[in-house]
């Protein structure tokens, strides 16, 4: 009984209850819609290449905006700022409900549309994850609250898709596009129903230029953080992006439709969220970045696994077992970055990580598009898989120095 209050502790603070119960409804619908776009981009190209670019155009904003959305996170009220975000990406999915209710959409007008997302995300992200250290009464619970609501994440990765699948083949796209849309209102509700403590603004006594040098010189300078950073953007540009090319293979390999691309992005999410419960019960913090490394190894065994699986049960199977090790990635690493940087620099170091993880991925959906029609999907992931492996051995070393570095500076006080 006390490990499973141990691993739900943070749910004890009732703001924080609120604010998941409105993002679980609002990460179904957010899921059900990017299953639905790499369909419907697939089944209007049938290139994989396409795939890539529709990765990459929704997710390049956050590179290029992030270290901004960072400096609004620390400069300016987070509250405002997630429901401003939040009101914007109802309104963003509205539109593309109605371009494809209405018959209008394009893959132009799809790219141009999950371009904006992104842009908006780019803002939402940093002040969005900054904003846990106010939902939760015990600072000692960040963590705890970083990765439940990674699960809630990875609870709607896991519903998400197969509902998708189904509605997608019975009902069409423009149906998961309106859902989506309508579940904003749960997020938004949730923080209209908040009561937080008055945040404390940092005034403003430099330019957004010497800003943004400030945070990468801490980053630079940080033990922890900077190989962690660096670990994050080679994993994210290389080895993540694999789920790029789902779409091909639910159709060619397996002979399904969009029922069975639901199956197998479900299954990715069943992974993920069995792998965020298990951090959420981590006791022993100082472990993250050793079990990061494993977990990058258990990624690359199952993607070789999976790129040469012709039955879709063994597939579905090695799928949940890639889930709980790529997506603990990125938990892993915005817990650490939630709990060991300074809090007037949480702000920027959460949108460098946001550039680390969304500014690489693009780039690498677009070389794993462009790999897969030379070499084909089976090879490509294949690849993807050892080079996981070559990743988990090179920076294994690195972890174990940086962070006994790390503890004995803190043990110095320094």
């Amino acid at each position: 009984m006390s490990r499973i209050q141990n691993t739900f502790r943070a749910l004890q603070s009732p703001n924080f209850r609120i604010f998941i119960t409105g993002q679980a409804i609002s990460r179904i619908g957010t899921w059900m819609e990017r299953t639905a776009v790499s369909w419907v981009v697939y089944e209007m190209t049938h290139s994989t290449f396409m795939l890539g670019l529709t990765l990459f155009m929704s997710q390049i904003p956050s590179f290029i905006f992030s270290i901004y959305g960072g400096i609004v996170a620390d400069r300016y009220n987070r509250h405002k700022v997630v429901m401003i975000t939040q009101v914007a990406s109802m309104l963003q999915a509205g539109l593309l409900a109605a371009l494809v209710l209405l018959g209008y959409a394009e893959v132009w007008s799809i790219l141009a549309i999950t371009t904006i997302l992104g842009i908006i995300n780019a803002f939402d992200v940093p002040a969005r994850q900054t904003l846990v250290h106010q939902l939760v009464d015990k600072p000692e619970d960040v963590s705890n609250a970083v990765a439940l609501n990674s699960s809630v994440v990875n609870i709607a990765r896991l519903a998400g898709p197969a509902l998708s699948g189904l509605i997608l083949s019975t009902l069409g796209a423009g149906v998961c596009f309106s859902i989506n849309a309508l579940s904003y209102l749960a997020v938004i509700l949730s923080l209209l129903f908040l009561k937080l403590k008055p945040q404390i603004i940092k005034l403003k006594k430099q330019s957004s230029f010497n800003e943004i040098k400030e945070g990468l010189s801490y980053l630079k300078n940080h033990p922890l953080l900077a190989p962690l950073t660096l670990y994050l953007s080679v994993i994210s540009l290389l080895v993540l992006p694999y789920n790029t090319l789902l779409p091909e293979f639910a159709k060619e390999v397996f002979h399904g439709g969009a029922a069975t691309f639901g199956y197998i992005s479900s299954c990715i999410g069943c992974g993920a969220l069995v792998g965020t419960i298990f951090l959420a019960s981590l006791k022993d913090e100082r472990k993250q970045s050793m079990v990061l490394i494993a977990n990058a190894f258990l990624l690359g065994v199952s993607l070789i696994v999976f790129a040469f699986a012709k039955n879709l049960n063994l597939a579905l199977f090695i799928a949940t077992i890639s889930g709980f090790s790529a997506l603990t990635q990125s938990t892993i690493c915005l817990s650490i970055i939630q709990t060991r940087s300074d809090p007037d620099m949480r702000g920027r170091m959460i949108s460098l990580f946001a550039m680390a993880l969304f500014g690489t991925l693009p780039f690498g959906s677009l070389i794993i598009g462009w790999l897969s029609n030379l070499i084909g999907s089976s090879f490509t992931v294949m690849v993807q898989g050892i080079i996981s492996i070559l990743i988990a051995a090179s920076f294994f070393k690195v972890f174990k120095n940086s962070k006994d570095t790390h503890h004995q500076l803190a043990k110095n006080g320094g």
